[in-house]
């Protein structure tokens, strides 16, 4: 399962340590599931899943008292503190069994019937925490537009490729104060790929050119004119790029025109593009997910450049705002 670091402008736990998320994830994962799939095999997963429930209300209803008070004992601090010092006055404090367990607690509301579909249904409920996790910190959250839990192209991302792939969704990068949306960024373990998606019907056509319009053809509708996706794909491929060498990282970036449902016809296309339509695209696809390599410096350091740069819109969670509201009101009361 790829790992979303960062969604549209919405706060993300990996813009404040990319090197330590990414591993934390992966590693959380394969416990949960190497314990589900034990407890399945053995048939167990009724008592596993008892387990998981009460762990879950333990962490969210009745924290223990001292960790509680250890949490929010640094809120003044952390107001004046930025970079990797906020990163950690936030993080150090909290015990990972509280954070990891009401991070990945799960839900099965019926009995799987086969490995498959335990498989599945786990994965359906990774997104889910996925999608918190590129979206909240421990004392932040965003507001998340619900069409993106039913977004079919990001679950694609999500749930079909390996833990070591790093996903940048419709991030809002923010360069000489103007607002810059871009489509998918994949940060694969030996190289970055900028994503644009041209597609629509089944079995659509489309017809390239240098023109700033494309043709859509479709055999039971009338022709179409549609933008042409190189001038988002270009300007992605900048941003990228610029970053990249504003921060010393070593690592290819390809330019990608997906269709997967659809044909792309551009006999004369640019030779820094590639094409991957419905012809080409499931042998890349079967050779993305063969990637085996693990997480790689590079990699994570790319992930930090271009995060360094995404626009980012949060609140206090309102457990956090209360608590600065009423120490900040004692520090400044009158003796």
């Amino acid at each position: 399962m790829a790992q979303l670091i960062k969604m549209q402008d919405y706060i993300s736990r990996y813009e404040q340590d990319i090197y330590r998320y990414p591993t934390q994830f992966a590693r959380l994962k394969k416990q949960q599931w190497d314990r589900l799939k034990a407890a399945y095999n053995a048939g167990d997963l009724d008592q596993l899943y008892s387990e998981h429930t009460e762990s879950e209300t333990q962490v969210k209803l009745d924290p223990p008292q001292e960790d509680s008070k250890r949490l929010f004992k640094k809120v003044k601090g952390i107001f004046r503190r930025t970079g990797k010092q906020e990163s950690e006055a936030e993080e150090l404090p909290v015990p990972n069994q509280i954070e990891d367990t009401n991070v990945f607690s799960l839900r099965f509301p019926f009995r799987p019937a086969s490995l498959d579909e335990l498989k599945q249904n786990f994965l359906n409920q990774l997104l889910r925490f996925q999608m918190k996790w590129g979206s909240s910190t421990l004392r932040e959250k965003s507001f998340v537009d619900q069409s993106f839990f039913l977004d079919e192209r990001l679950r694609f991302f999500l749930q079909r490729f390996p833990d070591t792939f790093l996903v940048l969704y419709k991030p809002i990068f923010l360069l000489k104060n103007a607002p810059v949306e871009v489509e998918v960024i994949l940060l694969t373990p030996v190289d970055a790929w900028c994503i644009t998606f041209l597609e629509a019907e089944e079995d659509a056509a489309f017809i390239g050119s240098s023109e700033r319009f494309w043709v859509r053809r479709h055999h039971k509708h009338p022709d179409k004119k549609v933008l042409n996706p190189l001038l988002g794909a270009n300007r992605m491929t900048n941003i990228v790029s610029q970053l990249f060498e504003l921060y010393g990282v070593n690592m290819p970036i390809k330019k990608v025109i997906l269709s997967r449902n659809g044909y792309v016809d551009y006999p004369e296309a640019p030779y820094d593009i590639t094409i991957l339509d419905k012809r080409t695209f499931p042998e890349w696809f079967e050779r993305m997910r063969a990637i085996s390599s693990p997480l790689k410096a590079q990699q994570l350091k790319g992930a930090q450049a271009l995060l360094e740069y995404c626009q980012t819109t949060s609140s206090l969670r309102p457990e956090w705002e209360a608590e600065y509201n009423q120490t900040d009101g004692n520090q400044h009361a009158a003796p």
